[in-house]
């Protein structure tokens, strides 16, 4: 109970601060993220013996502004993110890669000045890759690769230093549960 009262109390904090603000997305804007994940659904066990943190890319473009009001507005884009890990045993092993590519769709609405709040989906693919390497005492070498379907939920915030950089932040289940990085609005 106490965490939804906090919760609301906060909420109602970032409305009544965002009512005197000017909207930092709108309709033509054109942003590039890039960040670096933080804690990851992929190679989570201890036995990896070194591992590529999750790195993204996105761009977004705003394509519609006033969707409720006038702090709302769309916007869609691309997205790639890469992580990838390697598992050893003495001189043989096993390298991992995963590769993220989609397309976003997001909901923004600005709550407090400079802050660019937003929420989306993500579809596309994840393509996953594995090759030994080593000796593994048959002198026959694996690989292998797959891909499938990738979604995700993402909730995110850019906070703008000046009218073309800002520091951004997602939370969300894709190529990592949170990510940090810079945003340029071209």
């Amino acid at each position: 109970m106490k965490k939804v009262l906090f919760s609301c109390v906060i909420l109602i904090m970032f409305f009544s601060a965002g009512a005197s603000a000017q909207n930092t997305f709108n309709k033509g804007d054109k942003v590039i993220n890039a960040g670096i994940g933080i804690g990851s659904n992929y190679y989570t066990g201890s036995y990896y013996t070194s591992k590529i943190p999750p790195l993204s890319a996105s761009f977004e473009v705003g394509v519609k502004d006033n969707l409720f009001d006038e702090k709302s507005s769309i916007g869609v884009g691309g997205y790639a993110g890469f992580s990838g890990a390697r598992w050893e045993y003495y001189d043989w092993g096993y390298k991992y890669t995963n590769i993220v590519l989609g397309l976003r769709g997001a909901l923004h609405y600005q709550l407090v000045e400079k802050l660019d709040t937003y929420t989306g989906l993500l579809l596309g693919f994840n393509v996953v890759s594995a090759k030994e390497f080593g000796t593994a005492g048959n002198g026959i070498d694996y690989s292998a690769s797959t891909s499938g379907v990738a979604w995700s939920w993402y909730l995110g915030a850019r906070y703008y230093l000046n009218e073309k950089f800002g520091l951004m932040g997602e939370l969300g289940y894709g190529i990592s549960y949170l990510t940090l990085g810079v945003s340029i609005k071209l």
